[in-house]
């Protein structure tokens, strides 16, 4: 179980805040890995942290669980991060929390992609200039901060 559910238990349908990290894992002409989650919408690899990890070693180990992907730890570089009222998130079962969000940037490593599972549909490189309808706010947020600020390092959102 993880600590998530763990939680829930405890408190029920009140809010929880949650750390969590995410990747904006780009190529050299900028097109960005997107991960089709199985809710329909588009978004970034990532996800909550388990008890005892870092923000690093949450963004690693969800973009492997996620993708297939093995990031060089040494390639990873902290964006920026997120916190406050606008990452306000309703789980697909309705469970409310706050996200408060660790953002790495990587270059693509060039690695083979997992096949779709029941947490993932469907995984594709899109140009940061034509990015999906269905992208999470939060991460349609996170991904024009990339385009203005390039893999500029420490930005904090409010």
């Amino acid at each position: 179980m993880s600590y998530f559910e763990n939680m829930r238990k405890h408190v029920g349908k009140e809010p929880l805040l949650l750390p969590g990290a995410a990747v904006i894992i780009h190529t050299a002409e900028n097109d960005i890995l997107l991960q089709k989650r199985n809710d329909g919408h588009w978004g970034l690899p990532g996800g909550l942290m388990e008890l005892g990890e870092s923000y690093l070693e949450t963004a690693l180990r969800e973009t492997e669980e996620e993708t297939g992907v093995k990031l060089p730890e040494e390639e990873m570089h902290l964006f920026g991060v997120f916190s406050g009222k606008d990452y306000y998130v309703e789980a697909p079962n309705g469970d409310p929390y706050y996200a408060v969000t660790g953002l790495y940037t990587c270059k693509d490593p060039g690695q083979p992609l997992n096949d779709a599972d029941e947490e993932t549909l469907e995984l594709r490189y899109f140009p940061i200039t034509a990015l999906p309808q269905e992208l999470r706010p939060s991460h349609k947020h996170f991904l024009a901060l990339f385009d203005k600020h390039g893999e500029q390092r420490g930005l904090l959102d409010k």
